[in-house]
């Protein structure tokens, strides 16, 4: 199993400076990819702007949105060929995560409905993939730049329902679990693999899970600060979630060990602070 860690984004105060720091370092660390997180009431960093810092500043690394939500890029066009531009300039390092969202202040504020999304979400899907493969939209042809991997950047969904594994079957090359223990990855896994074989596709899909992390002095109050405030909206499930941080290398590694016997293919884990400290500590941890 690979193990990838997250570009704070998300974490309040992050300085472009330390993102980009944040990147470089985990380059070098040998981590394998570098992921962030979406969301859009919230003082976070774009994804695709924060991946395109990230790409100036790396030359190994994949680039993992996990997940963009999709359906508040309403201007699908437009958001092929942002991908695109990311995946070619970084040589066909970008891995678009995607997913519906699920927080009602995010479609408020761009003027949208959840009603329907997974519909929009699919034709969005199908539409990227044509304009990648070159279809011809006007007097110049193609929206380009062509993306370094023939017919576009690798797509993995994200989700937890049938609904979403069955999309995950017909459209994706992977599914990426957001958030949860080792045995509801093996559970949704399986799901995942059972309409993966329905649908007569070839091979396996790429399995990945998220779990935040902080370590080193201070993790504990680190996780709980930021995750409280994050998953703010959920009231007392914020907790659990912060509960669940891995706040010690023995944690972290135990997380490894499980999510590994579970099938998973990646683990990034996502920071809940974003000291440079802590692309070395996860480094040793997992080492």
């Amino acid at each position: 199993m690979e193990v990838g860690i997250g570009l704070p984004n998300t974490v309040p105060g992050t300085e472009g400076s330390a993102l980009t720091e944040w990147a470089s370092q985990a380059d070098q660390a040998g981590f394998s990819a570098l992921a962030t997180i979406g969301r859009l009431v919230y003082p976070n960093y774009e994804e695709l702007v924060a991946l395109a810092a990230a790409a100036a500043v790396t030359s190994r690394i994949r680039l993992t949105t996990a997940v963009l939500l999709a359906p508040l890029y309403t201007n699908t066009a437009l958001l092929a060929k942002q991908a695109a531009s990311i995946d070619r300039l970084s040589g066909g390092r970008l891995v678009l995560g995607l997913g519906l969202g699920g927080r009602e202040d995010d479609f408020t504020a761009s003027g949208l409905t959840t009603a329907g999304r997974g519909r929009r979400f699919e034709e969005q899907v199908a539409e990227m993939k044509r304009i990648w493969s070159g279809d011809e939209r006007g007097h110049a042809g193609a929206i380009g730049p062509a993306p370094a991997r023939p017919g576009g950047p690798e797509i993995i969904l994200g989700g937890g329902t049938e609904a979403s594994f069955r999309r995950v079957a017909r459209l994706g090359d992977g599914w990426m679990m957001g958030g949860g223990t080792p045995e509801m990855f093996a559970q949704g896994a399986a799901a995942v693999d059972n309409q993966w074989q329905e649908a007569g596709r070839p091979g396996k899909p790429r399995k990945l899970s998220l779990a935040y992390f902080a370590l080193g002095p201070g993790a504990r109050a680190h996780a709980d600060s930021y995750l409280h405030d994050y998953y703010g909206w959920l009231g007392e499930f914020a907790g659990q979630i912060a509960a669940g941080a891995a706040v010690s290398a023995d944690m972290v590694r135990g997380y490894v060990a499980a999510f590994a016997e579970a099938g998973c293919d990646e683990l990034i884990f996502v920071p809940t602070t974003s000291g440079l400290d802590q692309v070395a500590l996860l480094a040793e941890a997992v080492a």
